[in-house]
């Protein structure tokens, strides 16, 4: 029992829903398993780069000529895809003070969460298009960044993959493919400030 729920919690159900969902929740899985792995190695470069520049600045008196761009793009790449990891799990910051006065599994409380999602699917799309025309723009310009030579557009190219995947999610969570209970990055969280939860939590224990 406490493996079904530790499975639950950390999104583990996809083997028990059927057809196409079944395959859209693993593909959703692996999508986020990637973009995991990209922002972990993105973050620890960073740190890495800029460890060593102050080693190099303070200890020897010398530097690294790209320690100033390229971080500047890791942070970029972390950012965003951390933006549409917090989506996944719902992890974004949010004001429950008028949700949190409706039952739980009621028909307001399902109403506002389609609202939530489709203005994060709004969002998502705006990222999308807006970022990936202008990502497209600037990879047909020549301009590049100064020392490392790198096209500008890189810089811009981590919004419309964002906006993709929050895209993505939004879709999913408004279709019913994954549930606010398919948990990937996180555990459930218990929200004291949500009595109607908290009550109904006390009926089924």
């Amino acid at each position: 029992m406490r493996r079904e729920v530790a499975d639950r919690q950390k999104g583990g159900r996809a083997m028990s829903k059927p057809g196409i969902r079944g395959v859209l929740f693993r593909i959703n899985h692996m999508v986020h398993r990637v973009m995991l792995v990209i922002a972990q190695l993105s973050i620890l470069a960073m740190i890495a780069i800029v460890t060593l520049t102050v080693i190099l600045r303070y200890g020897f008196n010398t530097g690294l000529s790209w320690a100033e761009e390229v971080p500047r793009l890791l942070v970029t790449v972390f950012a965003f895809l951390a933006c549409a990891i917090g989506v996944r799990d719902h992890m974004h910051v949010a004001v429950n003070a008028i949700y949190n006065r409706f039952r739980v599994g009621g028909r307001v409380r399902h109403a506002l969460d389609i609202a939530m999602d489709a203005a994060t699917l709004l969002c998502g799309l705006f990222m999308l298009i807006s970022g990936g025309q202008r990502t497209a723009r600037l990879f047909a310009l020549p301009g590049v960044l100064p020392i490392t030579g790198i096209s500008t557009a890189w810089q811009y190219l981590p919004i419309p993959v964002a906006g993709f995947v929050i895209t993505m999610d939004s879709l999913f969570f408004l279709t019913g493919v994954i549930t606010r209970e398919d948990l990937l990055y996180s555990e459930r969280e218990i929200d004291y400030t949500d009595t109607a939860a908290l009550a109904a939590d006390g009926k089924e224990g």
